[in-house]
């Protein structure tokens, strides 16, 4: 069984067709690449995905459960967590407090944010030790508006690792980061569970290769190619529209 399957997806807004009958799998640990041109439905399709956009056909299954039109909250149920191209982090709460709310959002106590959280040990630990394994404890009571742009991003890594997610969804996750930070941010996706599924967009053709296992491409809402980086790579239709002859 695939951890995700998308069977005849399709998305538009009036004549803008931003998916068009597109099926792919992602299978468990598979680390998943989208690329693509400007335009091309990338974001589209993870929205759909994470449940910010409903299709207007199709089917999305999570482990075989039809999740079509779920909303965030609920496909956090479900296994699933995600990062966005910009953050939606909270400057003014601590390194912990943001991931601790992170944990909130899957096991729960999420009405008493404050004074219900402090008493949940089950919860500060889940929290700690995802600080722990993203390499952010010594930043635990720092306020997020005090860090480096990298370390906000790697932060919101390890809010969507908090609900202990199947599958991540990471939308440009070395946007605006120098390259330093950007082969930190590799290394950082590299050392997660080998058990969680990721499906990325990244517009970093380094990035890309350096951590696809599959690459699907596409074009103006299309699938123009999906398979091993090296076939992608390959892929004369692919040079031409996107990677250039140079790939």
């Amino acid at each position: 069984m695939s951890l995700l399957k998308i069977e005849h997806l399709n998305k538009a807004f009036g004549s803008l067709v931003v998916t068009r009958d597109l099926t792919l799998e992602v299978a468990e640990g598979e680390r998943h690449v989208i690329i693509g041109p400007n335009g091309a439905g990338k974001t589209s399709l993870i929205n759909q995905i994470g449940g910010q956009l409903i299709p207007d056909s199709g089917r999305i299954l999570i482990e075989g459960v039809d999740v079509t039109g779920l909303p965030p909250e609920a496909l956090v149920e479900h296994g699933l967590a995600r990062t966005f191209q910009k953050n939606t982090l909270f400057p003014r709460l601590s390194v912990f407090e943001n991931v601790r709310l992170g944990v909130q959002a899957r096991y729960g106590s999420t009405f008493d944010l404050v004074v219900g959280a402090l008493r949940r040990t089950d919860i500060n630990k889940r929290a700690f030790t995802t600080l722990d394994r993203m390499k952010l404890d010594h930043l635990a009571g720092h306020v997020v508006s005090s860090l480096s742009y990298g370390d906000q991003r790697q932060l919101e890594v390890a809010v969507a690792l908090a609900g202990d997610p199947r599958l991540l969804l990471l939308d440009e996750p070395t946007s605006g980061l120098s390259p330093t930070e950007t082969l930190q941010m590799i290394e950082t996706i590299k050392a997660l569970p080998s058990d969680i599924g990721i499906v990325m967009i990244e517009h970093d053709m380094e990035v890309v290769f350096s951590i696809a296992d599959r690459i699907t491409v596409l074009y103006y809402g299309e699938m123009l190619a999906s398979g091993p980086p090296d076939r992608v790579a390959g892929d004369q239709r692919v040079r031409e529209v996107y990677l250039g002859a140079s790939i």
